[in-house]
């Protein structure tokens, strides 16, 4: 059972990390600053895509944490 947390714990960390990046980069790439000064446009756009990609990475780390407990249990 310990092992089990350990696995939820680094893979739902590891995916919103690796979402929250993607969407970092992914406002990089459309001129979004997220650390510019103040809370115009373009860093609430920013702060936007951070939260979503963080949000989808976690999902899908627990999707692929759900089909590897599915076949293991096969």
């Amino acid at each position: 059972m310990k092992n089990n947390l350990l696995l939820e714990g680094l893979s739902d960390a590891i995916g919103f990390i690796g979402g929250a990046l993607l969407g970092f980069w992914g406002g990089r790439m459309l001129g979004l600053d997220l650390f510019a000064p103040g809370y115009g446009n373009a860093s609430i756009g920013a702060i936007v895509l951070v939260g979503l990609g963080g949000g989808l990475g976690l999902q899908v780390a627990r999707r692929w944490r759900a089909k590897h407990n599915d076949q293991s249990k096969d």
